[in-house]
């Protein structure tokens, strides 16, 4: 049984008594020490502009074969400076027509990114096993507004683990605050760095933080992980934000990475 169908299962056994009851402040704060950001020797860049659609990674992309992002929307900034590269970029996006851009290095596919195959929906192991059976080093760069979690906790560990570099916007991260939503977003995390080091962490401007006791948590956070077997130095990050870092909305206000989230 997947880690997420056992989760479900835990979920439907004890909603009546946990949902919407508050996670204990040590829970809270053992979850926070579990990612905190390290600097390695890798130097991040800045891909995909400044503004929204652009991130922070890692300058380990020698011997990337190709990236798969699903969430096109209707920029692909980032996509684009791949490209320059040399590298194949695979989209995804049932809620588009056609990507917003063209050419031989991009390939697209009307689908949203799921837990299952069926309908408008394909899941990341089907999608990377029919478009590159044979690459092992490979880029996700991931925003599907809240399906993040359900899309990696049914995607099997040798399939992440094929991911040098991955980009994933997480939503409603205040949930952390409930004893079920910590559970979920715990769980994701746990599976995401038995083979991956958090780099970078990044908040997206568009919402505003929600406090709780000690602890300020924007809703939308984008972070950028490298695998394990690329690292060799690790180093804790004791400031934010990153010399490299923009706003994802210019006309709003900046936000600063909470400490709680780091140190």
């Amino acid at each position: 049984m997947s880690a997420f169908k056992r989760f479900a299962q835990s979920y439907l056994l004890s909603r009546r008594t946990t949902l919407g009851r508050t996670a204990s402040t040590e829970a809270i704060e053992d979850f926070l020490r579990t990612i905190r950001p390290i600097e390695t020797d890798h130097p991040l860049i800045r891909l995909g502009g400044d503004g929204d659609g652009g991130y922070l990674i890692p300058d380990d992309l020698v011997g990337i074969d190709a990236c798969f992002s699903p969430g096109v929307s209707t920029i692909a900034h980032f996509e684009e400076d791949l490209a320059a590269r040399g590298i194949k970029c695979f989209l995804a996006d049932a809620s588009v027509d056609a990507p917003p851009v063209k050419g031989d290095l991009f390939d697209f596919e009307r689908k949203f990114l799921g837990a299952k195959v069926g309908g408008d929906f394909i899941t990341l192991e089907d999608w990377v096993d029919r478009k590159a059976p044979s690459l092992s080093d490979l880029i996700l760069q991931m925003d599907i507004e809240g399906a993040e979690y359900r899309v990696i906790l049914s995607t099997s560990r040798n399939t992440l683990r094929r991911f040098r570099i991955l980009v994933v916007e997480f939503h409603n991260l205040a949930t952390i605050y409930d004893r079920m939503g910590l559970d979920l977003v715990n769980l994701t995390f746990s599976r995401l760095l038995e083979d991956f080091e958090i780099v970078h962490i990044h908040p997206n401007n568009r919402i505003l933080p929600v406090a709780y006791k000690q602890f300020e948590t924007p809703p939308l956070l984008e972070f950028t992980f490298l695998r394990k077997d690329r690292v060799t130095r690790r180093r804790a990050v004791t400031a934010f934000p990153h010399p490299l870092d923009r706003k994802n909305v210019t006309k709003r206000p900046d936000l600063d990475l909470p400490a709680c989230w780091y140190r």
